[in-house]
């Protein structure tokens, strides 16, 4: 029994011993670090140059970190800001001063709006007048635009539909963003042409008409502005109010059909 007690007492004071030693490191291990922290605290109120080379280096890391999160909706290292209109190429110029007195918008946004698609239809094939006309049909350059049945954005894209398409640009809500909504509604446009093997079946592709009798007027009106955006990219004087009036919903036409007319008749 002496043997047991003698050797629960040793355990007990080797415990003892052990946990004595553990916070004794710890205190002196916390002690340390505060120390150090003084220490830094210090040398940057003693030496302003430290102080100054580590806000330098914040910044910059601050920099990269928004460049890395815009980097996706950067088009030929332009972003969607305001520009001055009068300092693109003439033609650009022309189409960005035209739309912008015929939808109302302060034309240095939109001539931003011009650079981009001219940008990526470039890239994606796609005629940037025709990229414009569909803007202006859709939305009338109103990134937040929405249509009664859930068509968001510059585009007005399906966006729970395409939803995949939004996630490089961080989710659904960036169907508002206008470089983000330009950049997926443009590949969805070029997916509808290439699928229907022509401009005008694709923008009935586009719309959500392919399997009805009409298109509520859509191809036609896109068709138009489209028209009259190379006419003006020509250097040509076109009116503002200039276009054939958009086909009423007939008697009998299918729900869809209907809400496509109105859709199409409630844009400029």
């Amino acid at each position: 029994m002496k043997e047991v007690e003698r050797v629960a007492k040793s355990l007990q004071l080797m415990f003892k011993d052990t946990t004595s030693g553990f916070l004794y490191l710890a205190r002196s291990g916390f002690t340390l670090i505060g120390v150090a922290i003084v220490g830094c605290v210090l040398a940057l109120a003693q030496y302003p140059e430290i102080q100054n080379l580590g806000e330098s280096r914040l910044v910059e890391w601050l920099h990269e970190r928004q460049d890395a999160l815009t980097s996706l909706v950067r088009i030929d290292n332009r972003q969607t800001n305001a520009s001055d209109p009068a300092e693109l190429p003439k033609q650009q110029s022309a189409l960005a001063f035209w739309l912008a007195k015929k939808y109302g918008v302060a034309p240095e946004p939109l001539s931003a709006l011009v650079v981009q698609a001219y940008a990526i239809g470039s890239s994606h094939k796609v005629d940037p007048l025709l990229i414009l006309a569909v803007m202006g049909v859709e939305s009338g350059f109103n990134p937040f635009a929405q249509s009664p049945v859930g068509a968001q954005g510059l585009m007005q894209v399906m966006t729970t539909i395409h939803s995949d398409k939004y996630e490089r640009f961080g989710g659904k809500l960036a169907a508002f963003d206008p470089a983000a909504n330009l950049r997926v509604g443009v590949l969805v446009l070029q997916e509808c042409i290439k699928r229907a093997g022509s401009v005008e079946e694709g923008l009935r592709a586009y719309v959500g008409a392919t399997n009805l009798e009409g298109d509520g007027g859509y191809v036609d009106k896109v068709m138009a502005e489209y028209a009259r955006l190379g006419a003006v990219a020509e250097g040509r004087k076109v009116p503002l109010n200039m276009g054939p009036s958009l086909p009423a919903a007939h008697e009998g036409a299918t729900p869809a059909v209907a809400t496509i007319a109105t859709r199409v008749a409630e844009t400029p």
